[in-house]
């Protein structure tokens, strides 16, 4: 019998405005290596347009992709409209030295100042980061009974889902040692 599920993430892809500003991110100050870059030319949505795609490599085989047009105006017409909203993410799990790690070098790289914030979930820890091209990033830590919430909010997610939409908004989260500040 064939998997029904996806089998992981294969890329996510983005566009971004400087191919070599987001290198130094995510190659020299996140960790992840630039695993391939193709350069293609070919006719997209009705128009030739000339292009670079770069990925950048995560532990499983997945990676994080991203575009950008050698011509100004196709440039334009794909980017991203991101709103500067948390939270539209995308997010990583990690162990807590190496979300220590990239803290570290993030701070190094005099992006926390500005952009990294840590929070607790309850649920799991979060480091959070926005990359050159306004993408949030985060890389969370599983709580240690991370099974045991897991197997809880699986049982439970249709009966609060229903609970939510009948208007019911208190939370279902007791592993937050505080509510989240607005």
């Amino acid at each position: 019998m064939s998997q029904t599920l996806p089998l992981r993430l294969h890329h996510h892809a983005w566009i971004t405005d400087d191919q070599e500003a987001n290198r130094r991110f995510y190659e020299d100050v996140i960790g992840l290596p630039l695993i391939a870059t193709w350069t293609e030319r070919e006719v997209l949505y009705g128009a030739e347009r000339a292009y670079s795609h770069t990925l950048y490599g995560l532990a499983d085989g997945s990676a994080l992709a991203f575009f950008q047009f050698a011509d100004p105006e196709h440039q334009e017409e794909f980017k991203t409209d991101i709103n500067s909203t948390p939270a539209r993410h995308i997010a990583f799990k990690v162990e807590a030295d190496a979300q220590e790690a990239l803290l570290q070098r993030i701070t190094a790289a005099g992006h926390a100042e500005s952009n990294a914030h840590v929070i607790d979930h309850g649920f799991c820890v979060s480091l959070y980061v926005t990359d050159p091209n306004g993408l949030i990033l985060e890389f969370a830590v599983d709580h240690p009974d991370v099974e045991k919430i897991d197997a809880e909010r699986r049982t439970t997610a249709h009966a609060d889902l229903a609970r939510w939409l009948a208007g019911d908004h208190t939370t279902n989260n007791h592993w937050r040692r505080t509510e989240p500040k607005n």
